[in-house]
């Protein structure tokens, strides 16, 4: 082998483990953009809101009619765990005749992380160990089982 060619193969085969270590975002999920926000105004009918962003993500009516539309990007680094870099959430609320009576944005700093995937959202129960939940339901016993 002479010179030139192991000049030209040494760089490659440095750089070539590095190739798995670059960072690729997805984004999941209804992702809302300023121009739609804008064309969704309070008095807005339902229909009119399905025309602009689409169907919900999911709905609720618990306390009056709302959609909710969610979108999340995550970073993945070759093989490790994908982080949640951004998380959003628009909600429309509606009053009793079907038209918009306010409009929420929510992101990442404002609630809890939501997995879309397994559409789970971590409990407050979640953030302690089994021996810990056992000795706080013993010193609140009106919280019990």
């Amino acid at each position: 082998m002479n010179f030139k060619a192991s000049a030209l193969i040494l760089p490659l085969l440095t750089t070539l483990p590095l190739g798995g270590c670059f960072t690729t975002t997805y984004t999941h999920g209804h992702v809302i953009t300023g121009d739609m926000l804008t064309q969704v105004q309070v008095g807005s009918s339902r229909e009119q809101v399905e025309l602009v962003l689409g169907s919900p993500s999911t709905t609720s009516s618990l306390s009056g009619d709302a959609y909710y539309y969610i979108s999340q990007k995550t970073a993945t680094t070759a093989f490790l765990q994908p982080d949640i870099v951004e998380q959003r959430v628009v909600a429309v609320y509606f009053d009793d005749d079907g038209f918009v009576k306010d409009i929420g944005n929510y992101t990442l700093e404002d609630g809890k992380i939501v997995d879309i995937v397994t559409r789970k959202t971590r409990t407050g129960g979640a953030d302690y160990g089994f021996l810990t939940q056992i000795l706080r339901g013993a010193q609140n016993p009106g919280l019990g089982l």
